[in-house]
């Protein structure tokens, strides 16, 4: 009996033990998971959760979040992510050198594999038709993703366009018989990102295509998490922008107007309706405050005029314009964004910061006499600027308010469905802005292609590489001479051609995009995370062509699969749109002082949001 007794409490004993190691391992599995790998300056995420990504130096797939509250296969795909050990936004973009990205490289190249992301069938195979401008080719396009190898996305054929399909749900009236050109039928595709920065120089991303623009838009508007707050308090102006929104949404349909194209605008109806409100409802206040010649003191000629066209239009202006800044729905924060930097920006020894500073120093003084700002942080007040350095001015202190800017750079913090794309206009006469309107018609333009301009940038070098001098029908140099004949030389090139090449310069923007619609030339616009003007009602892709960086070597075979018939009809649709991107020195309806306010205007109908 002894002896069982022993062999019962050494039973009990290993029992408990055992119990005792399961415990431990369970709460030393649960810490694991919880906790990071320290490698070097960062550390590595590795709970098991986070799967379905890879991140290959900076480089990042995941899934796009749609927002969709009334699908069943919603979900939402965590990525594996540099975190600073010193607690700094992991968010930021991270500086690596060379070594040490290798290193982390090839430690993920041999630790972690890529798991297949789970989503619906299809998904990552999406059978659709190309038009080739014309010519339908019939084709399947698939993304695959190696299942045993980390592949950045620039190794990915990320080059076949596709469209998410969006919910339907009450956030998406507004735009419920927008028609962008996407197929209905098309499935969510993982939407391929990278970030990070190389020797202080951040790194080319994929290019956005004009299909995802679109989603984005549309997704601005979808998403039940609006891109700024609601206002602290409410006001009567709310209330009236809310049942704008309403008649807007509820607008009844057309097809034509005598003044304007259907064909041209994604919704003729919304658009019609939206302008009719703007002119019966929209009050705008314009601070006073501000010292010239930065502020209210707008300059009318080169190709950062646009800004200083608007301030000087709108300041004169009667019919939105008010006093009282108690019955305005906009704010105006009337500022040169090209006389701040010609001012203030000396020399190279000169920080662009003391600019940023000198805005902020300005908006605080309007936060300090006036209450309107901080009711909204901002969200109802709006700011033109043309200059290239505008974006990175306004990213910080200003990164509220609707700002219309010429360096609509997606890919450097340009937000579709808030911002607005600023058109870049070089005047010649302050007196007569619309002088040479006009071009040859279709059968008078004997050249395929016409570029000329500066060497600006990477991309027009590459471009004169490939096409300066090689095709009689395409004419593409550099400067050609600033004299009077040369520029008459320019226009004329511009009227004779079929296409006008945009290539953007040292930023996304450039006059070349008005100028070929001045001149009734389609528009060949190669600039990549270039978002264009009044996207948010213009229907581009009806009248112009966008060709990829990348495609520069392919850019006449591209012009050529255009058929004459496809050409003729964008031609036309060219000076149908023409009276939307001029200037007068009085406003005249639809034009382009009347369309820059529409946006914004616009824009900020659509952030409104019930309290």
């Amino acid at each position: 009996m002894g002896i069982t007794l022993l062999q019962q409490k050494l039973c009990h004993v290993e029992t408990r033990r055992l119990i005792l190691i399961m415990i431990v391992i369970a709460f030393t599995i649960l810490m694991f998971q919880s906790r990071s790998i320290i490698y070097g300056k960062y550390r590595l995420p590795i709970s098991p959760a986070k799967k379905a990504s890879v991140l290959s130096g900076s480089y990042m797939v995941h899934r796009v979040d749609h927002h969709n509250t009334n699908t069943s296969d919603l979900e939402t795909t965590n990525m594996y992510d540099y975190e600073e050990v010193n607690g700094e936004d992991a968010g930021d973009d991270l500086e690596l050198d060379d070594v040490t990205k290798r290193n982390i490289d090839q430690s993920l190249r041999n630790e972690l594999k890529l798991e297949s992301i789970a989503a619906p069938k299809n998904s990552l195979g999406v059978n659709r038709t190309i038009k080739n401008y014309g010519k339908e080719v019939s084709k399947d396009s698939v993304v695959e993703l190696d299942a045993n190898s980390i592949t950045p996305p620039s190794l990915v054929k990320r080059n076949k366009q596709f469209v998410e399909t969006l919910p339907v749900n009450k956030h998406t009236d507004l735009f419920k018989n927008v028609p962008f050109p996407c197929k209905s039928n098309s499935t969510s595709i993982g939407h391929l990102t990278m970030r990070g920065r190389r020797r202080g120089r951040r790194r080319e991303q994929e290019p956005m295509l004009v299909s995802e623009m679109n989603s984005l838009l549309l997704q601005s508007i979808a998403s039940s998490r609006p891109m700024v707050k609601k206002p602290r308090w409410s006001s009567a102006r709310d209330r009236e922008l809310l049942s704008a929104k309403l008649q807007i949404n509820n607008a009844p349909a057309i097809r034509s107007t005598p003044e304007l194209y259907g064909s041209v605008f994604r919704n003729i109806s919304i658009f019609k309706r939206s302008y009719e409100l703007m002119e019966s409802i929209l009050k705008v206040y314009i601070y006073k405050e501000g010292e010239k010649p930065i502020f209210h003191q707008p300059n009318l000629r080169g190709i950062y005029a646009s800004e200083g066209w608007f301030i000087k239009l709108m300041e004169g202006n009667k019919q939105f314009v008010v006093r009282d800044p108690r019955k305005a729905h906009l704010f105006f924060l009337p500022f040169s964004s090209q006389i701040l930097r010609t001012i203030l920006y000396k020399d190279s020894s000169s920080s662009w910061k003391n600019l940023e500073k000198y805005l902020k120093n300005y908006l605080d003084l309007i936060r300090g006499k006036y209450r309107f700002w901080d009711r909204t942080d901002g969200a109802d007040h709006f700011l033109v600027g043309c200059h290239d350095w505008a974006l990175k001015l306004t990213r910080n202190h200003m990164s509220k308010c609707i700002r219309a800017l010429c360096n609509s750079n997606i890919a450097k913090g340009f937000k579709i469905g808030k911002d607005v794309t600023l058109p870049v206009t070089a005047i010649r006469s302050a007196e007569n802005p619309i002088k040479d309107l006009g071009g040859n018609p279709p059968s008078k333009r004997p050249l395929l292609a016409f570029f000329a301009g500066s060497m600006h940038g990477d991309l027009r070098p590459m471009l004169l590489h490939h096409w300066e001098n090689k095709e009689a029908d395409m004419k593409i140099v550099g400067s050609m001479p600033r004299d009077l004949k040369g520029k008459e030389t320019y226009r004329e090139n511009m009227r004779s051609s079929k296409y006008c090449i945009c290539a953007k310069g040292y930023e996304v923007h450039t006059p070349r995009v008005v100028e070929a619609i001045f001149y009734e030339c389609v528009p060949v616009i190669i600039s990549d995370n270039y978002v264009p003007p009044f996207f948010e009602m213009l229907n581009w892709e009806a009248f112009s062509v966008f060709v990829l960086e990348k495609d520069i070597p392919n850019l006449r075979n591209i012009l050529l699969s255009i058929t004459d018939e496809k050409y003729i009809e964008m031609q036309k649709r060219v000076k149908m749109v023409q009276r939307h991107f001029l200037w007068h020195k009085k406003p005249v309806k639809y034009d382009l002082f009347h369309m820059i306010l529409h946006s914004v205007w616009y824009n900020r109908i659509s952030q409104v949001k019930p309290r």
